[in-house]
């Protein structure tokens, strides 16, 4: 790290320290939005983290942001969200977008200004995103788009979307039917905040579009039927995200179980003392250890221009898996006070599974993995 990441990392840590942890949990019980959290990460520049400096973003290198989504999962990985998402939509303009539509959109994105998100998944359809009914049909100079999209991150208190749609449903392969248009809310799109068993508090929702009418020019790139490529472009940076808010919850259910250990005594000795209890803290351990040099190694390939979709399948795979093993341990460490809400292990318990389905199901990364190792491995 050079010394502006450094100087970044440690205002993120001051951040959360002052502005974060002493609000989560009634946050989170109430399923509020961090509204003031929000207002903070703006002035942070975190929803220009990784946009170019040109737009007025902080143009940080991926490897540096997941060092930034760590700290902030290990705290409350809903908060992480809240960027995420929106930095994936950021990364599809800034790659694909024509330089009128960068102009026009990115500074105000990197400000915060405007958040917005992904819209792909919808009631019918996740993981085979080329299934998908949204349709935008041509009329003149605009797009005029019916459909539904569910599970979208930002959607409710956000007022921008990339929305992936189809042009043409006739056309085979499907993706070729497919486009990637960006939508603001006061286009038309009515979104309502869904309940969920953890990830509380980012506003995720159901969108629907009923003759919702955007301009020709809120195209991203300049064709049809590229917009499945680019979306799943950016899906790399996202994925690389939900690898790093596993190390930091996996990291945070290491760090409680380990405190609580030296404290809670049974038969007169710290539970840290007993066997058991000391197998479960070095899995743990070992378990954060790998999931981020596994991600680090992944954002490096993302940095250097190379395509890692397999680097970023297997941190995604690994660190999402090791966050969902760590809050069980964590809650066995504890005991029936992991099990009580006024201990965060619960919360973590209640967040991690959603890595393990988010930005592309662990089932589809072996996938991915598999295919990859096979493509760079010819006979």
């Amino acid at each position: 790290m050079n010394d502006e990441d450094k100087l970044i990392l440690d205002s993120i840590d001051q951040f959360l320290e002052r502005d974060v942890r002493p609000y989560v949990r009634q946050l989170e019980a109430e399923d509020e939005y961090p509204a003031d959290i929000v207002a903070g990460m703006k002035e942070l520049g975190l929803f220009g983290a990784t946009i170019s400096t040109e737009y007025g973003g902080l143009g940080l290198r991926a490897s540096t942001y997941a060092q930034i989504v760590e700290r902030v999962s290990a705290v409350w990985m809903s908060v992480s969200g809240i960027f995420n998402s929106h930095l994936i939509m950021c990364a599809a303009v800034e790659r694909f977008g024509t330089a009128e539509m960068k102009q026009q959109y990115l500074p105000r994105f990197a400000s915060g200004e405007m958040r917005g998100a992904i819209a792909l998944t919808e009631p019918n359809c996740g993981t085979d995103l080329q299934a998908i009914r949204t349709r935008a049909e041509r009329e003149g100079n605009d797009y005029v788009i019916n459909g539904s999209k569910l599970w979208i991150t930002n959607s409710v208190e956000g007022n921008v979307l990339a929305c992936l749609v189809k042009t043409d449903s006739q056309v085979d392969p499907a993706h070729k039917g497919m486009a990637l248009l960006l939508v603001e809310k006061e286009m038309g799109y009515k979104a309502r905040k869904l309940k969920k068993l953890g990830y509380r508090g980012v506003d995720t929702g159901e969108v629907e579009f009923v003759d919702v009418r955007v301009p020709v020019a809120n195209l991203i790139g300049k064709t049809e039927g590229r917009g499945l490529q680019q979306i799943l472009s950016g899906l790399e940076l996202g994925r690389i995200n939900v690898a790093a808010r596993g190390v930091g919850v996996a990291r945070a259910c290491l760090d409680e179980s380990v405190t609580y250990a030296q404290t809670r005594k049974t038969f007169d000795f710290p539970i840290a003392q007993h066997q058991a209890i000391q197998i479960k803290l070095a899995d743990m351990a070992t378990r954060v250890e790998a999931a981020r040099l596994l991600t680090e190694q992944a954002a490096e390939a993302y940095d250097s221009g190379e395509r890692c979709d397999m680097e970023a399948g297997m941190a995604k795979l690994f660190a999402t898996e090791a966050a969902v093993k760590n809050s069980i341990e964590a809650m066995r460490v504890h005991g029936a006070y992991g099990y009580s809400p006024e201990y965060n292990i619960e919360r973590y318990y209640r967040d991690a599974p959603l890595l393990a389905i988010g930005e592309g199901t662990n089932e589809l990364q072996r996938i991915i993995i598999a295919r990859q190792l096979v493509k760079r491995n010819p006979v």
